[in-house]
């Protein structure tokens, strides 16, 4: 909306006052982080005393008696937190994107379609003593259906918007510096499993006080520079842009999504001042999933899908361990690969502390990021 704004009034702000930061997707992006930021700090408190009124408090169980012992002080701890980032990123992103940008619009989509997806999902399983039914919440193919809904309306747009993009339309591997072609379903059927198992793995790995947040604002930070260099020309002046310097797929107008991730990064950062152990609420699956929505949905626009497995690389870990998990106890009828899963549950029962699990859990989300930032330059 400030963008819009702005440009409605170049005459007085551009032409008179020579102010063209606005036009910058960098300086937007900024602002976005600031915005997101601020807003999140500030809902905070606000909306962690409705939580609380409401009682929608945690109250975890594990199949596991040692486990549960050492999670017991975080009974009643008010969730679905994940409404802080929700709002925070939502303000960012109508003041500070370009609204006509159909990229950020499909991306506004994907978080209002998750986390309303979620907040049906946390309502239930948490209301759900004073309502006399099971606090398992949405039934899995009830959850799944609407995640693969969710997935194919927006692979199905996104993909007509990519008719006049050659990039768009292609497979893109790490290392190697020309796209495969790609087939309409087969992107399609890309996209459902991207965007459907990212945001089961954002919501596998928010078992612990700040991890998940923490991580996601890595990914976020990378999603933003992946799109920023995926449009944006090097220089004001030149025509060259960043994507043919390094020989990435190039996708006109993907830049604008670097403001969106910058407000993930932003409203991640702020929801975090509340989410640090310990923790005074947490995510729960209304911030989870659409996170975990959007990290897959920025692949697909920058056409990283292999490379996401690279820099979300922790939760790439936890979905897989879950899956291990649940194969080896079935075919070993009842024994177990870890003491527990996800991953970060068998490391905590291992005798690391939960900040020190957390801690080092984002060392490595950074390390990934790294590595994935510098596969960039290799082609």
């Amino acid at each position: 909306m400030i963008y819009h704004l702005l440009w409605y009034l170049r005459d007085i702000f551009t032409h008179r006052l020579g102010f063209y930061a606005y036009q910058e997707v960098m300086f937007r992006s900024i602002a976005a982080l600031l915005t997101s930021l601020v807003v999140a700090v500030l809902l905070g408190p606000k909306i962690i005393r409705w939580l609380m009124r409401k009682k929608i408090g945690d109250r975890p169980e594990f199949h596991h008696a040692t486990l549960n012992e050492l999670t017991k002080e975080k009974a009643n701890t008010p969730t679905m937190g994940g409404l802080i980032i929700i709002l925070a990123v939502l303000a960012s992103t109508l003041l500070w994107a370009k609204l006509n940008n159909p990229f950020v619009q499909k991306a506004i989509i994907v978080i209002i379609w998750f986390g309303a997806l979620g907040g049906v999902d946390d309502w239930l399983k948490l209301t759900a003593d004073a309502r006399h039914r099971s606090r398992d919440g949405l039934k899995p193919w009830e959850k799944l259906l609407f995640q693969f809904g969710g997935a194919v309306l927006i692979a199905s747009f996104l993909y007509m918007d990519f008719a006049n993009i050659e990039d768009g339309k292609k497979f893109w591997l790490p290392f190697y510096k020309h796209g495969l072609p790609l087939a309409n379903w087969i992107f399609v059927l890309i996209a459902i499993l991207y965007i459907s198992a990212t945001s089961n793995a954002v919501n596998l790995t928010d078992g612990m006080d700040g991890l998940a947040a923490g991580c996601v604002g890595m990914v976020a930070l990378v999603l933003a520079i992946l799109s920023y260099v995926a449009s944006e020309t090097m220089t004001r002046t030149s025509p060259a842009t960043w994507a043919s310097y390094l020989l990435l797929p190039a996708i006109p107008q993907a830049g604008e999504l670097a403001i969106f991730y910058c407000a993930i990064l932003g409203a991640v950062l702020g929801f975090l001042w509340y989410n640090c152990h310990p923790a005074q609420v947490f995510m729960g699956d209304v911030g989870s999933l659409p996170l975990g929505a959007a990290m897959g949905y920025g692949a697909l626009v920058t056409r990283n899908e292999i490379l996401l497995l690279i820099i979300g690389g922790v939760f790439i870990f936890e979905l897989l361990s879950v899956v291990l998990q649940v194969g080896y106890f079935k075919y070993t009828s009842g024994k177990r690969l870890f003491r527990c899963a996800p991953i970060h549950h068998h490391f905590h029962l291992a005798g690391w502390s939960e900040p020190q699990v957390v801690v080092r859990f984002w060392l490595l989300a950074a390390a990934f990021a790294a590595i994935a930032l510098a596969t960039l330059k290799i082609r």
